[in-house]
């Protein structure tokens, strides 16, 4: 009997570790999955950020399931590792690995040099590797869901007219690591399959922090790249990520789920 498109997109009963979980877009990442109702684990190296934003969505009441922050180093191997062993151990198995963690300075072509690079692939890319490496044991017992939050900027390269390369710099480091997630992902799409794991990725377009949306010139400018002609809120990757993480993406895997405003269409 087919399922409703309802009961395709249920989480219930599953468990979700997301990283990055407090962030801009990691947050209603974690929203969608708890209302879904998801078991959520918010993690990232600002533990206490991640309490605090766990006890949001609790508050919120959107979801049946439990909403826990952790703290998380997605470049320390160790740290990866005892993280999805505290997720299965204490909240229930792990069915779905959001890998969302990124920090890194806002460097231009003539500013980056050799540490910077280094730390932006580290952070961006071999972070996405070091957890999907530890967790994958554990996701093969759910038939489990990767999903990989790449950028717009890991298929199309940014526009040298909008970035004054100080401010709204664009570190070139950022988009080749993002390329490399994206590779990545179909990498494991194909090798996982065997495991009954499936990975996809998610990739946003223009969605600038707050602070970033007071500067007018610069907006109009990032806004006029897309057919929409406006930037992302964050309600609107929710519906990507609820297609992806379930079950109503069954037959998806080694895809890429642009939330650009059509950016890449031109």
């Amino acid at each position: 009997m087919s399922q409703t498109v309802f009961e395709l997109m249920s989480l219930r009963g599953r468990t979700a570790l997301v990283s990055g979980g407090a962030g801009y877009l990691g947050l209603e990442i974690c929203r969608t999955l708890a209302e879904l109702g998801a078991n959520v684990v918010l993690a990232s190296r600002n533990g206490e950020k991640c309490v605090a934003a766990a006890s949001q969505l609790t508050a919120e009441a959107r979801g049946s399931g439990r909403i826990v922050g952790r703290a998380l180093d997605v470049l320390d191997s160790a740290s990866a590792s005892d993280t999805i062993a505290w997720t299965v151990k204490e909240v229930g198995g792990l069915d779905i690995l959001v890998n969302n963690a990124w920090s890194g300075n806002k460097n231009s072509w003539e500013s980056i040099d050799d540490k910077d690079w280094t730390y932006d692939i580290n952070m961006s890319l071999n972070s996405v590797f070091r957890m999907v490496k530890q967790a994958y044991t554990h996701l093969s017992e759910r038939r489990g869901v990767i999903l990989n939050v790449t950028s717009m900027y890991g298929h199309v390269a940014p526009d040298y007219r909008i970035y004054d390369g100080k401010e709204f710099a664009n570190p070139p480091s950022y988009g080749a690591a993002k390329a490399g997630v994206l590779q990545f992902t179909r990498y494991l799409a194909s090798f996982l399959a065997p495991y009954n794991i499936r990975a996809n990725c998610l990739s946003p377009g223009p969605f600038p922090h707050e602070p970033t949306q007071k500067h007018t010139a610069f907006m109009e400018k990032l806004s006029g790249k897309n057919p929409l002609n406006r930037i992302g809120q964050p309600h609107e990757i929710k519906g990507a990520v609820a297609l992806l993480c379930s079950d109503a993406s069954s037959y998806m895997t080694g895809q890429n789920v642009c939330v650009d405003g059509g950016w890449a269409v031109w």
